[in-house]
């Protein structure tokens, strides 16, 4: 949470906003510190209890505390050199659960830690946060599109339809490795396989399904549809544009990919890996769907009106707006979470998943699953 609000600080730095500015390298770190300090804590640590290995919760407590020493301005490397670590246990944990039951939604979630450990590799080697970018865009998305295939076997989708969500991972697997050696021909690659993943997942996610349903399967599956037109806007500006080192059109391409896709999967998933990681059952609000609303609301006013448009001040209320969004969904979810343990007489919940997990988004056959790193994706 540290990180989080250090990152969301660092992001009013770079959209110009007249805040105090203990330490320009928040503005620098914004990249970093969201995507690892926060999500990579929160990944690691759902990874871990899933897991169920005491060893694994040395992921989360390493990119934690590697990415609060990077925004302390600790010396020498320290802080990337920790998330490096952690990323390396991430990846150990795929290797582990592989051998538990080999499948292919934990080998595309295994090639996500392995970009964020490529990440951390080329910040230790000294490169900018815009030379990385682009694998710590594949580490979220394919880890997300990893669970979202791991639902797809459930639904037991027919091999051939399975195959081509394989080869669009496998596009942008490949533009994100020749994005190393040669930036503008990965990105546009990498581009085309954001692209055709978005696609797959409008059509064939379980989300259209659920979509008709009611209460918090009617919210995620509501969240996950808007979080794949943005997946799809972000593929089809990398594939045209490339990834320009700076200016609007840069803005506009990393924001819809983080902000549009990523956090929009985050408010989707909450309602499920929070019950699942800390034995607290998480009720759902007709209330959530206005951060979900202010999040893609804003994003349209940063993107359209403002990188398209040139437009600074629409651009950084956009921004600004995006930010309320992210404290809207943390407010919300907090008063959900302490309102439910006061009414439970401030008991945790200790069945599997908190109890909160809307069956009706997975069929029968998913109750006896073996594997245990997927409890917590459940």
């Amino acid at each position: 949470m540290t990180a989080l609000f250090a990152g969301l600080w660092g992001g009013l730095l770079r959209l110009g906003v007249a805040v105090p500015a203990a330490d320009g390298r928040l503005a620098e770190l914004h990249g970093p510190l969201m995507t690892l300090g926060f999500l990579g804590t929160l990944i690691g640590l759902e990874r871990a209890v899933a897991l169920g290995r005491p060893w694994g919760y040395a992921a989360p407590l390493a990119s934690g505390v590697g990415s609060l020493a990077a925004a302390a301005g600790a010396p020498g490397a320290f802080g990337p050199a920790l998330l490096a670590f952690a990323a390396a246990v991430l990846v150990l944990e795929h290797v582990v659960i592989d051998r538990i039951q080999r499948t292919a939604h934990n080998a595309v979630m295994a090639l996500g830690a392995l970009a964020w450990l490529a990440a951390a590799v080329l910040w230790l080697a000294g490169s900018e946060v815009p030379r990385f970018v682009p694998l710590l865009a594949g580490f979220l998305v394919l880890t997300i599109v990893g669970e979202r295939l791991e639902l797809s076997r459930l639904r037991g989708l027919g091999g051939a339809r399975r195959t081509l969500l394989l080869i669009a991972i496998g596009v942008l697997v490949c533009g994100l490795a020749l994005s190393v050696p040669s930036e503008g021909a990965g990105i546009r690659l990498a581009g085309a396989g954001l692209l055709g993943q978005a696609l797959w997942l409008a059509r064939h996610d379980i989300a259209r399904r659920t979509v008709r349903a009611g209460g918090v399967t009617r919210f995620m599956a509501v969240a996950l549809l808007a979080g794949y037109v943005w997946l799809g806007i972000a593929g089809a500006l990398w594939l045209l544009r490339g990834l320009p080192p700076g200016g609007f059109a840069y803005d506009a391409q990393v924001h819809a990919l983080f902000l549009g896709f990523v956090m929009s999967m985050v408010f989707a998933h909450a309602p499920v890996i929070i019950p699942a990681v800390v034995r607290i059952r998480l009720p759902f609000r007709r209330r959530f769907y206005v951060h979900l609303s202010l999040l893609h609301a804003s994003l349209a006013l940063r993107i359209v009106a403002g990188d398209l448009a040139g437009n600074v001040r629409l651009w950084q209320w956009g921004g600004v707006a995006g930010e309320l969004a992210i404290i809207v969904f943390l407010v919300a979810t907090a008063t959900a979470i302490g309102r439910s343990a006061v009414r439970s007489g401030g008991t945790l919940d200790r069945r599997r998943g908190g109890g909160g997990f809307p069956r009706s988004l997975v069929d029968d056959n998913a109750r006896a699953r073996p594997q245990p790193a997927e409890v917590a994706h459940e």
